[in-house]
């Protein structure tokens, strides 16, 4: 052990890792007295986790060393190595990410160390878990404490991310989703990446007018191949929640009408956010460059459309994701005043508002509006029993990863 805190006098950061989904950031660092854990967001530190002490331990809290900015030396009654503990050597660190991406775990060694969970929170007093602190303190609470739900996160995280890193996952999954639509749809056409080969892998499929459907729908394929965030944080069952796909119907070109899933399909693992039936999205640009046209400004989400003028919705549920439900939502373009009155009324107000303005759930182009401006292009892989199917179609093609054996994975 080093007899002071001026033995290192410079911070080190010993790991920096940033999410799959580039939403969060996870750097532990070490200043000679203390090592701790800090999780970011795209400018701030948002949760924090002491994880060790290098000196001895004081009997107190030392308030100057949080003035300064630093990790506090834990106090000896709340660590498990008061004397404390040698320098955590860099090469055994490994971060292992939540499938949802917002929080993430930290091995030492392959054995588990530290959790900040997505629900830590330094602004509300919530640090992040450690293995050798005692009880809770305001800089990390025990993990030995919080095992019994935290330890099957963990194990599920490992399982996600061999799945997702495996060699067949992803075809299978795509390929079990797209039967899925065809059993509900009928055939698909083009079909497009809406990820642009970025994480998640997110593909776009058209369902071209079909008898009895004058209208094409265009569905995700993907979205609920993970969890989204934040939903166990507001839902005390999320496995009803948890996953998604989103659909349109309309009767817009179907390239131009797909390009509203670049904005949506990987919004809630950028955001760090979830959807759900109901929630409003605004757009981010002027209405005049808004994907379904008509001068909008955001859309509305419904898990049933039919409080709206219109045939009843093509039923797509009965898929399952590691006995997870998938529940598609629809997407309804509307104006920012809408979104504003959903907002602070409720989505079911807005459903009646504009029903009694007859506005009805498939899109169509504006009246007097010509054809549409240039859409994506791309093909249907071709559907065949197990593996993938050939390279998706679409800017960039498809993610050539995936993961998890299919058999504990979706069924449709």
């Amino acid at each position: 052990m080093r007899s002071g805190p001026d033995a290192f006098p410079q911070t080190a950061t010993l790991l920096d890792s940033v999410s799959p989904y580039g939403s969060r950031r996870l750097t532990v660092e070490f200043d000679g007295a203390t090592t701790a854990a800090y999780l970011h967001d795209e400018t701030s530190v948002i949760a924090a986790t002491w994880i060790a002490n290098h000196l001895r331990a004081p009997r107190t809290t030392d308030p100057a060393r949080l003035n300064a900015g630093q990790a506090p030396l834990m106090p000896a009654s709340r660590t498990r190595h008061p004397r404390g503990r040698p320098p955590v050597d860099p090469a055994t660190l490994q971060a292992l990410w939540f499938e949802e991406g917002d929080g993430v775990a930290l091995l030492e060694r392959g054995t588990l160390l530290a959790v900040i969970p997505g629900w830590s929170d330094m602004s509300r007093g919530m640090p992040g878990y450690c293995r050798d602190v005692i009880g809770q303190t305001p800089f990390a609470w025990s993990l030995d404490d919080a095992i019994e739900g935290l330890g099957p996160r963990v194990e599920r995280a490992a399982e996600f991310w061999e799945w997702r890193n495996s060699a067949a996952g992803w075809g299978q999954f795509q390929q079990a989703a797209l039967a899925h639509l065809t059993s509900r749809l009928g055939p698909g056409a083009h079909y497009w990446d809406g990820a642009r080969s970025r994480r998640p892998a997110i593909g776009i499929s058209e369902r071209p007018p079909a008898p009895g459907r004058p209208y094409t729908v265009l569905s995700t394929v993907g979205m609920s191949a993970q969890r989204m965030p934040v939903v166990e944080q507001v839902i005390d069952d999320p496995s009803e929640y948890s996953r998604i796909e989103l659909a349109v119907a309309t009767t817009l070109p179907p390239g131009v009408a797909a390009l509203v899933f670049l904005w949506l399909a990987g919004y809630p693992w950028r955001a760090v956010t979830w959807f759900g039936p109901g929630h409003s999205v605004r757009w981010y640009d002027k209405p005049s460059t808004f994907p379904l046209g008509g001068g909008h400004e955001a859309v509305l989400l419904l898990d049933d459309p039919s409080g709206l003028p219109g045939p009843p919705a093509p039923d797509l549920s009965g898929m399952e994701v590691d006995g997870d439900p998938v529940r598609w939502l629809w997407i309804i373009p509307i104006s920012e005043r809408s979104r504003l009155l959903a907002k602070d009324r409720g989505s079911a107000t807005l459903v009646s508002r504009l029903a009694a303005e007859r506005r009805g759930w498939i899109v169509h182009p504006p009246q007097g509006a010509m054809g549409g401006g240039r859409g994506l292009r791309g093909r249907e892989p071709h559907a065949r029993s197990g593996g993938a199917g050939p390279p998706l179609r679409g800017d960039r093609g498809a993610d050539p990863r995936g993961g998890r054996a299919f058999t504990r994975g979706c069924a449709g």
